[in-house]
């Protein structure tokens, strides 16, 4: 049976990364973080001083970046320098600066070019903003996973409360939207739906019901595959 490669993109707060980790769960797949890569990056930026204007220095620590992504206990961990970082690269700080880190022409270059490597064999989850238009054109799947600003300020502000930081659901709101322009309007590789890519809107949605759409497609994609017509 063909393994296949998955590509789910849309804007921050839309359940990517929750659906995608379920969804190679459940086909026993890898699952790549492509966000987390930049999170990566951004952390490294700024643990070393570089001010995210700096395009040279920030380009020069991507490309040196020692960076791997593991699965451990139902869990991605992201390595850099052999340190898990996974928690350090989801702090507000981190959210506030990894637009900025992601437009740049040469951060992109380097992290795609790993992108593709980690997903040239197939059987392969990849979430982020440009993977069915850029990193991945030829996917088997591409999911366009979206959800209102409102609502996905609304998890954000959960999921940040739940691990002890007092933010404002006000302020999250102003910084989704600000995400989103940013991620839309960036000259290389900008936030949008493929042409081919499948809309699920998952403001109405628990994670199931869009885990279960996912998986649908995915069994009469490979039905298709085995039975041509």
């Amino acid at each position: 049976m063909k393994r296949l490669t998955i590509a789910i993109d849309g804007p921050a707060g839309a359940g990517k990364s929750t659906v995608a980790r379920i969804v190679a769960q459940r086909l026993a797949y890898t699952y790549i973080d492509s966000g987390a890569m930049y999170r990566a990056v951004t952390w490294a930026v700024s643990r070393q001083a570089i001010a995210v204007t700096d395009r040279e220095a920030v380009i020069k620590a991507a490309r040196s970046l020692n960076l791997a992504l593991t699965y451990r206990d139902g869990k991605t961990q992201v390595l850099v320098d052999g340190e898990d970082v996974s928690e350090s690269i989801r702090t507000p700080e981190i959210s506030r600066q990894v637009s900025e880190v992601a437009k740049i022409g040469g951060v992109r270059e380097a992290m795609v070019r790993l992108q593709r490597q980690l997903a040239s064999f197939g059987g392969v989850v990849m979430d982020g903003r440009d993977i069915g238009t850029h990193v991945l054109p030829d996917a088997d799947i591409k999911i366009f996973l979206t959800a209102s600003i409102k609502e996905r300020a609304r998890r954000r502000w959960q999921e940040l409360s739940d691990k002890g930081y007092t933010v404002s659901l006000e302020d999250l709101t102003k910084d989704i939207s600000c995400r989103d322009r940013v991620d839309c309007e960036r000259d290389i590789a900008p936030l949008i739906q493929a042409a081919d890519a499948v809309l699920i809107d998952t403001t109405a949605l628990t994670i199931h019901q869009a885990v279960e759409q996912i998986l649908r497609l995915c069994e009469e994609r490979t039905s298709g595959l085995q039975n041509p017509s």
